[in-house]
């Protein structure tokens, strides 16, 4: 029987075409944006594959599933190098965006590593290791690997926080708020800005996402109805914005 959680949750929402498109906001400089951009893809990229077999891993009639740290992590790159025509083993690896993209690729690892007497338990359904799961747990090790030379956080409209982990902050709800949600903001732009924080320069990128079909079996109509999690559907439609991958980088 096909699992009716297949690719739900916020953080199975529109994949890779998105950061494909290379939409540029004004604010931040063509390399922060370049950098945000490629972390954001290689973390949909990471994100794609948990979503894509959410079925195998809700099988609670097989154990180990294959979905280590390294295979994982393989398939990741597969999809990053699809979306963007480069591998990400190829970059500097003492540049800024190599240590960070490295710090991204380790990330993914230690998560499903950690996770893998969860993800392999034989007579469990439903595991609970859904992509908005994964990816918040990637992004807490990303930070937890780079300090202070950068932030990476899934977030969303206030009204859609399921964990209050993912809370946007005093930036990114005005941001949400004043740009991304916006009428007339082009549908997939990118929202930046430099800021100041703790006395240094900081550049804050926002990069949108919406909702697709697969979503809206957790976040759908009829608003209220619990879904497969315990959580009361949202109501959302197609197009909706559904999250935003939030990244801090020092300007380059």
């Amino acid at each position: 029987m096909i699992n009716p959680f297949v690719k739900c949750g916020l953080a199975a929402l529109l994949v890779l075409p998105l950061i494909a498109t290379g939409a540029v906001a004004a604010e931040a400089g063509p390399a922060d944006l370049a950098i945000a951009r490629n972390l954001a893809t290689m973390l949909q990229s990471a994100r794609a594959v948990v979503s894509v077999n959410q079925d195998l891993i809700n099988d609670p009639a097989l154990g180990d599933k294959g979905l280590t740290g390294a295979a994982v992590l393989e398939k990741a790159i597969a999809n990053y190098s699809k979306a963007t025509g480069r591998d990400p083993n190829t970059i500097d690896p003492a540049s800024y965006e190599g240590r960070l993209i490295q710090a991204q690729m380790d990330a993914v690892v230690e998560v499903m590593d950690a996770n893998q007497s969860t993800i392999n338990a034989k007579g469990v359904g439903f595991k609970g290791f859904i992509p908005a799961t994964f990816t918040r747990l990637v992004a807490e090790a990303f930070e937890a690997r780079v300090g202070e030379e950068a932030s990476m956080k899934f977030t969303a409209p206030p009204v859609l926080i399921r964990n209050r982990k993912a809370r946007p902050d005093t930036f990114e709800a005005a941001a949400i708020r004043d740009y991304l949600e916006a009428a007339d903001w082009p549908k997939g732009q990118i929202y930046s800005a430099m800021v100041s924080e703790g006395g240094q320069e900081r550049a804050r990128i926002m990069v949108p996402e919406y909702y697709v079909p697969s979503c809206l079996t957790c976040h759908g109509a009829p608003a209220g109805e619990l879904d497969i999690t315990g959580y009361p559907k949202e109501g959302a439609h197609e197009g909706d914005l559904g999250g935003v991958i939030s990244i801090g980088l020092i300007p380059q």
